[in-house]
């Protein structure tokens, strides 16, 4: 089961996860300061290329939340079945797996290729997004030698260039 420390550490990680969407939804205006008193003056944003790893990594980080939400529901139950917990639990042990594949294959684009990335795994597929305005098709072979690099069986990995 799930003891003391690891609740904990879920509490904590959720509190992170929500304070982060928070401020990512935050309207910019509440962000920048207007020296001039201004308030009807036109203002433009522009999204970087880092800023759509970050919106993806969020979206990712809460759909996992509520996946583990809805797990830790089902293990706290007192009506659900052994074999239901039991389940629920492999889930999430799979989720904290993938999770710290993604974050170990997207540390190892950035030593090895020196590119930002999102990784996204969902069972034998792997989906990179690379932050780089340049590209081609050797860029994406070697990215793709590099993941498959870390398994055994084959993995279908698309790479696509956000720049």
């Amino acid at each position: 089961m799930i003891n003391k420390q690891n609740l904990w550490f879920l509490t904590l990680f959720c509190l992170i996860l929500v304070l982060s969407v928070y401020y990512v939804t935050m309207p910019s205006e509440l962000l920048l300061t207007n020296a001039t008193g201004n308030k009807d003056s036109e203002k433009t944003v522009t999204v970087k290329e880092s800023e759509i790893l970050t919106s993806l990594r969020v979206e990712r980080d809460a759909k996992m939340q509520d996946e583990l939400a809805d797990l830790r529901f089902i293990l706290t139950n007192l009506e659900s079945s052994i074999q239901d917990k039991n389940e629920a639990f492999d889930k999430m042990k799979k989720l904290n797996r993938n999770r710290g594949e993604e974050e170990k294959l997207e540390t190892k684009i950035k030593e090895k290729l020196n590119f930002k990335s999102f990784i996204k795994i969902d069972g034998d597929q792997i989906r990179v997004v690379v932050d780089s305005k340049e590209h081609d098709e050797k860029m994406a072979n070697n990215i793709m030698r590099l993941i498959q690099e870390e398994y055994k069986e084959k993995k279908y990995i698309s790479v696509k260039f956000q720049g």
